[in-house]
């Protein structure tokens, strides 16, 4: 079976399975918010499986995978705190539509050659918001409010490193690129937000590689990189915090290293098959709902299902490293691999930092994380991704023709 035809029946799976797991949950407390999310999350996978391939090809094996993830962070979320499920269960509609404008953006602009000077300038504005209107968190000064609502612009800039780094790196124009991923990483640094900063760089170095093959600039950039990590280690407090908690988290049980260590012990506690659904102490575990959510996955379904997950990430690359390297243009294969570059950095980041393998960085896991901006705008990235992977499919039913009828 062709990866693509994969899709249809790992969308019922994923149908199946989240009516049965939001129908256990109304079992046990009977409440009808879980009975409507048992037909509402379900259902989104549904209509974003079965009806957008109608509209453009689609890579069908990407939406499940894409929609599994978003249904299972709704789902842990609404064992752990069922405010925050319905929040984000109306941000996983409404970046399902986000995705679809992304999707006809991608077809109908083609190139971005005239916008990206605009997204640039205003995608710089709107990363240094924080500093005049933000709020400090953990040590970083990354958000602000709307009328209520917190919104992370680094997340939403995102989409627009991605565009622009593909465009003028097909270009073969490193100025502009260069100037904008540095004003960028400079705003960051004085927001003191070092872990998106660590995706923005590896992410432009990575695509600068991809587009160039240069390995002496390419490691030049790589020992730059790593005096700004040793600068921002230097300056900033929690960041010296984060690593010495990394080496001995038990050194500081009651503070600092709190978080780690109740982290490592929910995984270990969910043992190979979890404790169950609804089962276990979750909420024990420090910002459950953001960095740790990986945590409250294991402890839950035990390390073979997240083990699973962890899978799906990398089938996510693996379509978006083909989507890319089946491109006509250099722009379109550009701006697929940065997105993939993107999402499976993020994703080895915050899953490296929960088990220790890294030190921790606070970056969000991408569409199972509780946050409305990260959720849109990962949606939005595999728009994007999407949009590329309809122009393929477009090109391969354009050489078909040709070749049935001879032009």
């Amino acid at each position: 079976m062709r990866s693509k035809d994969l899709g249809k029946p790992l969308s019922r799976a994923v149908t199946v399975f989240f009516f049965g797991a939001f129908l256990l949950l109304f079992l046990r407390d009977f409440r009808w918010q879980a009975l409507a999310l048992a037909f509402a999350v379900p259902m989104l996978n549904v209509l974003t499986t079965a009806i957008l391939p109608r509209l453009f090809p689609s890579d069908k094996l990407l939406l499940s995978l894409t929609n599994f993830l978003c249904a299972l962070g709704v789902l842990v979320l609404y064992d752990t705190n069922p405010t925050y499920a319905y929040s984000q269960a109306v941000f996983y509609f409404v970046g399902l539509l986000a995705m679809v404008v992304c999707i006809y953006v991608v077809r109908l602009l083609r190139s971005f050659r005239f916008l990206v000077w605009p997204m640039m300038l205003a995608a710089l504005a709107l990363l240094a918001l924080p500093l005049v209107i933000g709020k400090e968190t953990f040590g970083a000064k990354n958000w602000f409010y709307v009328g209520g609502v917190s919104v992370q612009p680094s997340e939403i800039v995102k989409l627009v490193l991605v565009i622009v780094l593909a465009r003028f790196m097909a270009d073969r124009r490193m100025l502009p690129w260069l100037v904008f991923s540095v004003g960028c990483l400079g705003v960051l640094m004085l927001q003191k937000d070092l872990g998106t900063a660590l995706l923005y760089f590896f992410t432009t170095l990575l695509l600068f590689y991809a587009s160039t093959g240069n390995l002496a600039l390419t490691g030049i950039g790589l020992a730059g990189g790593a005096g700004a990590a040793v600068l921002g280690y230097k300056l900033f407090a929690h960041v010296k915090r984060r690593v010495a908690i990394w080496q001995n988290p038990w050194s500081d049980y009651d503070n600092a290293g709190y978080q780690i260590i109740h982290s490592l012990m929910a995984i270990a506690s969910g043992g190979l098959f979890g404790v169950g659904l609804g089962l276990g102490s979750p909420t024990t575990i420090p910002v459950y709902h953001t960095d740790f959510i990986f945590s409250v996955i294991c402890e839950q379904f035990g390390l073979i299902f997240g083990c699973c997950v962890l899978l799906m990430y990398v089938a996510i690359i693996w379509r978006g490293a083909t989507i890319a390297m089946a491109t006509r243009t250099s722009f379109h294969g550009l701006l697929a691999m940065g997105i993939t570059v993107m999402l499976g950095l993020q994703t080895f980041v915050i899953i490296g930092g929960v088990v220790k393998l890294i030190p921790l960085t606070g970056v969000t896991m991408p569409f199972v994380s509780y946050g409305g901006t990260s959720l849109v705008s990962s949606l939005c990235l595999v728009g994007l991704l999407q949009g590329v992977a309809s122009i393929n499919e477009d090109n391969l039913k354009e050489d078909t023709r040709l070749a049935t009828y001879g032009g």
